[in-house]
């Protein structure tokens, strides 16, 4: 067994462990999974850019540390950043022709402070232009493909996160999500995914769509995430909106659940969903109640908000490119250029009048979720469609809409709740995922649901068998 094979799909906490008992070096794992990429990326399409030397040289770095006994949380720890996140550096394409060589002179907040805690940044994960569907594909280099079955999408708009850490390309990996963008993927490519309560990890840049949009982990492992969310999250002066909440997530995944709350919902009262997913997600709510929930079956009663959700995004990349509209649109995706053009003269009577609609539904489901604990639905209603296409194929919906195929998503980043996606299963050889939503700022919850939900039915021991450990 090589090197690479060796370390490919440990987690960031076994790493951890070996590196503090100098059974394994950080130098050695990042060679190993940069050979890893080498080998695979070619057809995996997972990284838009591989950063070889930066990457050994915070390797050396970290083994240093371990050394010196001055190691962060992180040190040593492979991981990949999202190409929408500025990174000193290293060339930031964000999916986009438009300026498809920027190299930033600055580090994101997020990309700070894992580099203080000792990362080691491997590259810049696949995103779709400007992260605006749920398949990464770009003009750049394409889509990026399912571990699971090549051929078929990984998601998006954190396609390439998602596909790197379910290939063991690296047990971290950045992703931002504006309506699904780091749950998609992680449930089409079986891994765990957290987008965090709004503000919690900062933003800065901000977002072209505001405050919907959230950064967070993507991991094999519960507690990889809640180990990565307590290296990022936390108030930066740079976002006015950001906070902190001095919790340490990663002792918030103990204690189980039983004598938890939760509210089972399989459609949120208007949403379609596949019989053989749907098996296996009431399956996993089982375990729930195994392990001592009490489950009910409940939805909001609230309605599909994607016209809120649709129109924030519409018009917010309309807005990116008021400016120089013409001159760039050839340029630009050509799905993009259609959301774009039906945006372009929506008034901002109408944004606002949805601005307040928005408000009234986050109180809306405050008041729904008051007495539980948290909400579990299932993350989509489908399996990953084919790679390179925007949405599924109309035969394949129930009915036709945008993002009628992620109706389980869009609605928390409008609330702003932490929700999180962890595998429960396959269906046609695709992963399956299940959504847990927890109340606004208690991603402690949903850490400690997704963590019991892990020890009863653990998917890390099932790795895609095109890539062997």
């Amino acid at each position: 067994m090589t090197a690479e094979q060796d370390v490919a799909y440990l987690s960031a906490l076994d790493l951890i462990d070996a590196y503090r008992r100098r059974t394994l070096s950080p130098v050695e794992v990042t060679a190993a999974t940069l050979a890893r990429i080498d080998r695979f990326n070619p057809r995996l399409n997972a990284f838009i850019t591989v950063a070889h030397e930066s990457a050994m040289a915070e390797a050396r770095a970290a083994e240093q540390a371990y050394r010196d006994g001055t190691a962060g949380l992180l040190a040593g720890v492979p991981m990949s950043i999202k190409d929408l996140t500025p990174t000193k550096g290293i060339r930031t394409t964000k999916g986009s022709l438009v300026n498809p060589d920027w190299v930033p002179d600055f580090d994101a907040p997020l990309v700070e402070r894992v580099k203080r805690d000792g990362a080691v940044i491997l590259g810049k994960s696949n995103t779709p232009e400007l992260g605006w569907k749920g398949d990464s594909g770009n003009r750049i280099i394409g889509p990026t493909h399912n571990p699971w079955q090549q051929g078929k999408t990984a998601g998006g708009s954190s396609g390439g996160a998602g596909a790197a850490v379910a290939a063991g390309l690296g047990p971290l990996a950045q992703g931002s999500d504006g309506a699904g963008s780091i749950r998609i993927p992680a449930a089409f490519c079986g891994i765990f995914g957290i987008k965090p309560s709004f503000g919690l990890v900062p933003q800065f840049p901000a977002s072209a769509v505001g405050d919907v949009s959230h950064l967070g982990p993507m991991t094999r492992t519960v507690r990889d995430a809640a180990l990565m969310l307590d290296a990022i999250a936390g108030a930066d002066d740079r976002d006015r909106f950001s906070w902190s909440s001095g919790i340490d997530y990663l002792a918030a995944c103990e204690g189980g659940v039983r004598g938890m709350r939760i509210a089972w919902s399989p459609d949120l009262g208007y949403a379609t969903v596949s019989p053989e997913i749907l098996r296996r997600c009431e399956a996993a709510v089982r375990t729930f109640v195994e392990l001592g929930a009490e489950v009910v079956d409940a939805s909001p009663g609230l309605p599909d908000p994607f016209p809120i959700s649709g129109t924030m995004w519409g018009t917010a990349m309309a807005a990116v490119f008021k400016e120089n509209w013409e001159a760039v649109k050839n340029l630009l995706d050509p799905g993009m250029v259609r959301v774009i053009e039906a945006s372009r003269d929506v008034s901002a009577v109408e944004v606002q009048s949805l601005m307040q609609e928005r408000t009234r539904y986050y109180e809306a489901f405050r008041a729904f979720l008051a007495p539980f604990d948290l909400l579990v639905t299932p993350t989509l209603p489908c399996v990953a469609f084919d790679a390179g296409l925007d949405e599924p194929p109309v035969a394949e919906r129930p009915y036709r809409i945008p993002l009628d195929w992620t109706p389980f998503t869009y609605p928390f980043n409008l609330t702003g709740n932490p929700a999180a996606t962890v595998p429960c299963g396959f269906v046609e050889g695709l992963p399956v995922g299940l959504q847990l939503v927890g109340r606004f700022k208690d991603d402690a919850t949903v850490l400690r649901a997704a963590a019991a939900l892990e020890a009863a039915m653990p998917w890390t021991q099932t790795i895609p068998p095109d890539y062997p450990a």
